[in-house]
């Protein structure tokens, strides 16, 4: 299933929240939407489930105009829509009653979610009761348990300690695994990096940049290296004696120990390393330096909202 968001638009009023945004999501992958507050992604989430129209431009999946009555939709807010007053096994029931499932079938779901979760000792308690990471993971199961085809998450692992945030990456893996599409919003980058092939950054509406996470990174220029050894203080005086008219910068940063050449151009990696080969220096790594997920967001978004 491949779902396309072709050229929407909208106003509210006299402001022009989107002027134009394509992107798509493909079973069995995960997309990145990404932006700063006020940059379009909710809008633009919210016009695919059908929250609200566009003015222009369309929504299709697999070529033709989306019907959301046939499409299993799973969304996970940042902000939780559940019942702090109610239990959560009453809570489950309900909702998957709503997503058009028989109450015994979604008695069945509710029980193996909250299995999966790790949440069978609070299954009768109160959600408010809950910690807010067990809260996330019950707005979680609501999203999924209906085995969505499409699942829209925005700030998943929002309030989650490092166990109950592997739970639910090894939740999302098994849905994707299974041929859901995934379009992920969220501000962490480690996130989006461990689960996106690809991505789109919004900036006042417009994509600012979308494509291939590893392409986006490889067009940038890979003029620096990255160097982890015992021997930074040989190797620097080496470089800087041997290579001084191909060297921009060296410098060494103390707490990792990694030592970084910035050199005048990219061809110049492999005359480095027979440098350091020659004179026998012993070397741990030599990588190139990649701008980081983060760097590329900050470079697109800047600006934002």
């Amino acid at each position: 299933m491949k779902i396309e968001i072709k050229d929407i638009k909208k106003s509210f009023g006299d402001k022009e929240v989107l002027k134009g945004v394509s992107f798509e999501a493909e079973s069995g992958k995960a997309f990145g939407l990404l932006g700063r507050n006020g940059a379009g992604k909710t809008t633009s989430i919210r016009i695919i489930m059908g929250v609200f129209y566009s003015d222009s431009g369309s929504i299709l999946v697999d070529g033709k105009p989306i019907e959301r009555e046939k499409l299993r939709i799973g969304y996970l807010p940042e902000e939780r829509g559940l019942y702090p007053k109610k239990s959560i096994s009453e809570q489950l029931v309900y909702f998957g009653m709503l997503r058009g499932l028989s109450k015994k079938d979604a008695r069945l779901a509710a029980s193996e979610w909250i299995d999966k979760m790790n949440l069978g000792e609070y299954k009768d308690k109160k959600l408010e009761t809950l910690s807010k990471g067990n809260q996330q993971k019950i707005q979680l199961a609501v999203t999924l348990m209906c085995r969505p085809e499409l699942i829209i998450l925005d700030e998943p692992f929002s309030g989650l300690d490092p166990v109950n945030a592997k739970l639910l990456k090894d939740i999302i893996k098994e849905m994707i695994d299974e041929g859901a599409a995934v379009i992920f919003s969220s501000h962490q980058m480690n996130h989006i990096e461990e689960f996106c092939d690809d991505i789109a950054i919004l900036n006042h509406g417009t994509i600012a940049i979308s494509g291939n996470i590893r392409e986006i990174k490889r067009s940038y220029p890979r003029n620096t290296i990255e160097i982890a050894s015992d021997e930074n203080k040989k190797i620097s005086a080496l470089v800087l004696k041997k290579m001084a008219g191909d060297i921009e910068e060296v410098s060494e940063d103390e707490k990792s120990g990694i030592l970084t050449v910035k050199l005048r151009s990219p061809d110049i990696k492999n005359k480095l390393i027979r440098e350091i080969s020659d004179e026998g220096l012993d070397i741990d790594s030599f990588m190139v330096r990649e701008p980081s997920l983060s760097d590329i967001f900050v470079e697109y978004a800047e600006g934002g909202i």
